[in-house]
Order: C-alpha cells, then sequence, then structure tokens
C-alpha cells in the first residue's frame, strides 16, 4: 500500500487554487486546507488511479474538465473501487492553471 508522499501532497499543493473545493464521492467537501492535510496525515491510500478526460470546454481563464475516475484504494482500513464521473473547474492563473474545483459522481 502507497500513501501519499510529501513530495507527492507538496507537488499538488501546486496546481491547487488557494480556494479549492474537493468534494468527495461520499458528498464531503474540503477545502484546499484540509485535503491537503487529509492527504499528509495519510488519509487514503491509492493503489491505482485512471483518469481519462472525455471533453475539455475552455471559456476565457476557466476550463471544465469532463472525465472519469477509476481507482482501487485502501480508505480507513477498507477496500474500496471507485467509478465515477468528475467535473473539474481548471482557472488560468497568470501562465499556469490551478485546480479549482472537483466533484465525482458514481456511475449508475
Amino acid at each position: 500500500m502507497r500513501r501519499s508522499s510529501p513530495q507527492d501532497v507538496d507537488a499538488l499543493s501546486e496546481i491547487c487554487h488557494r480556494e479549492l473545493l474537493y468534494t468527495h464521492t461520499n458528498g464531503a467537501t474540503d477545502t484546499y486546507e484540509s485535503y491537503l492535510r487529509k492527504l499528509r496525515e495519510g488519509a487514503g491510500a491509492f493503489h491505482r488511479i485512471d483518469h481519462p478526460a472525455h471533453r475539455i470546454t475552455v471559456t476565457g481563464d476557466t476550463a471544465l474538465v469532463l472525465g472519469e475516475m477509476n481507482a482501487d484504494l485502501t480508505s480507513n482500513g477498507q477496500a474500496e473501487q471507485l467509478n465515477n464521473v468528475t467535473l473539474a473547474v481548471w482557472v488560468r492563473n497568470g501562465q499556469t492553471w490551478k485546480l479549482l474545483a472537483f466533484h465525482p459522481t458514481p456511475k449508475s
């Protein structure tokens, strides 16, 4: 089982907007600070993540990315599988793009 390394979390923090809203499949929403804190504390371990993008729409300085998140993970000691449709909102911040919001919905 591989937990997020400090380098993984540091790299993720660089691409996330400070106003990030990260919604989980169970409906709970984390802020930038709370999401990174959970990762640093080892809240879960991803064993496999498949994250294909199906459609990207860019309007001005905002990009909407419709895709999927399929993953195998261990969360709170329990093995889980995720099969979600996702919407990610990215915003241009100067010359870089930052993840502003992420929302998964379980596939039916």
